[in-house]
């Protein structure tokens, strides 16, 4: 049994629209005392990621700026899943723009909600496997990508130092090991 009752929302309205997302203001009602008290949040379409693999199971990954962190972050090819796209479209879409890459076999790894606490989103991870180069990268405007590989098995080692620090990346590996713990 639940000892967490869903709240009632009293209100919503959004109250700036980006490129990217809306900055939404949704009051709700305390259940301990009544009062009414406002939350924000970041609207925005699901997201994903992809585990790129190649034969010699060697993970395609790509370095870029971030400006949250203003910092380059070593990750995997990831992005928003545009309106009328399936998670799967867009992971495709992603891979091969991002990287140049391409697969015909995919495995759903799985969901998860980024922040729950002010984002609405999940983002979907999935593992493409022998991904074989077939055009060149073909980046937005506003991206610069550096794409390089490294062995599977050398990916929870950049985890640990500090290397791969996006919780999108660390939690698309993990979804990866569970998979195949799971598989023994």
């Amino acid at each position: 049994m639940d000892l967490i009752a869903r709240w009632q929302r009293s209100s919503r309205r959004i109250l700036q629209s980006f490129r990217i997302f809306n900055i939404r203001e949704d009051r709700y009602r305390l259940p301990r005392n009544g009062r009414e008290v406002p939350f924000y949040i970041l609207e925005s379409s699901d997201w994903v990621n992809v585990i790129p693999l190649t034969e010699s199971e060697e993970v395609i990954l790509i370095r870029q700026f971030r400006f949250g962190t203003e910092s380059v972050t070593l990750e995997i090819p990831g992005g928003i899943v545009e309106q009328g796209m399936t998670p799967l479209e867009a992971a495709q879409r992603e891979l091969l723009e991002e990287t140049g890459y391409h697969s015909e076999e995919w495995d759903y790894l799985g969901t998860v909600h980024p922040n729950p606490a002010f984002l609405n989103n999940r983002c979907h991870s999935f593992v493409a496997r022998g991904v074989q180069k077939v055009a060149e990268i073909d980046l937005e405007e506003s991206e610069e990508i550096e794409v390089m590989t490294a062995p599977l098995k050398d990916i929870p080692e950049l985890i640990a130092q500090g290397e791969i620090t996006h919780s999108l990346v660390v939690c698309a590996f993990h979804w990866l090991a569970l998979k195949k713990i799971n598989a023994q």
